[in-house]
């Protein structure tokens, strides 16, 4: 892991060598926030050594640096999941090269089935925690003591204080925003309707197929993380018809424009 670690974190290192502040990771129909980043640096994740390529619509593949409200940023136009037959070490990767770049903050987007009764198609979310014991640990193995101690705490895997700079900046905006549990599924395959009566029963609010391993990478290595979820479509069950990604992209590129202007306004904020 530290050669793969090193040799990304070395070639992004050459395309761009000044300090970054915030790294976001984009989520199915989000990458049009990479879009505002002012003159960026684009970087195709093929060229970076051990990236894999994206496979999933709506993921570009590509790494966008740049600024956004006087903020440098990188962007992940697209990232990586356990469901397109990566190990969690690949899932992760990224995480562990923008804390070696010595990037403090990291922002994690997705788009997610809602499963709490007020959580509709378009409702831009926080994650306040997360479920994730369906989720191979990404920190399984030897330990990477470089980052993080062997047993990492869990308690705020989500910055609290960034939550409030986030809610701050709901009110600013007038975007509507609420907050809930996510909860980690495997995939590729959506939920059946009972596996979702039992993620309720349990305490989650919305269910996905990322986030949670590159959140948990990211507290192991002192990172400070906001998790932001965009609910494309009821959970399994909970709707009026059958799920499919088509639906989730559609729903995300209608709720863009105010997720857009939340993140820029959180990054102009902190």
């Amino acid at each position: 892991m530290y050669k793969q670690i090193n040799e990304a974190y070395k070639y992004i290192f050459e395309q761009y060598s000044h300090p970054i502040d915030i790294a976001i990771i984009l989520g199915s129909g989000l990458g049009p926030l990479a879009d505002e980043i002012e003159n960026p640096v684009i970087i195709d994740y093929q060229d970076i050594p051990f990236f894999p390529k994206s496979t999933i619509p709506g993921h570009e593949g590509k790494l966008y640096i740049g600024k956004i409200a006087g903020k440098t940023v990188c962007a992940m136009k697209g990232r990586f999941h356990y469901y397109e037959g990566h190990d969690m070490d690949i899932v992760t990767l990224p995480v562990r090269v923008f804390a070696k770049l010595g990037i403090k903050y990291l922002f994690v987007t997705n788009a997610c089935g809602g499963i709490r009764d007020d959580l509709n198609p378009g409702q831009i979310t926080l994650i306040s925690d997360h479920i994730g014991f369906m989720a191979p640990s990404p920190l399984r193995g030897p330990n990477l003591d470089e980052f993080g101690p062997r047993f990492k705490d869990m308690t705020e895997v989500y910055s609290k204080e960034l939550q409030a700079i986030a809610k701050t900046a709901a009110q600013k905006t007038n975007v509507q925003l609420k907050e809930g549990v996510y909860c980690f599924f495997k995939g590729p395959m959506f939920e059946t309707p009972a596996e979702i009566r039992a993620l309720k029963a349990i305490g989650a609010d919305m269910v996905g197929m990322s986030t949670v391993p590159e959140a948990i990478v990211a507290r192991h290595s002192g990172m400070t993380t906001l998790g932001i979820s965009l609910v494309t479509n009821k959970a399994a069950g909970l709707g009026n018809s059958e799920l499919d990604h088509k639906e989730v992209m559609e729903a995300a590129n209608n709720a863009e424009e105010n997720l857009v202007k939340l993140v820029k306004q959180i990054i102009a904020d902190m």
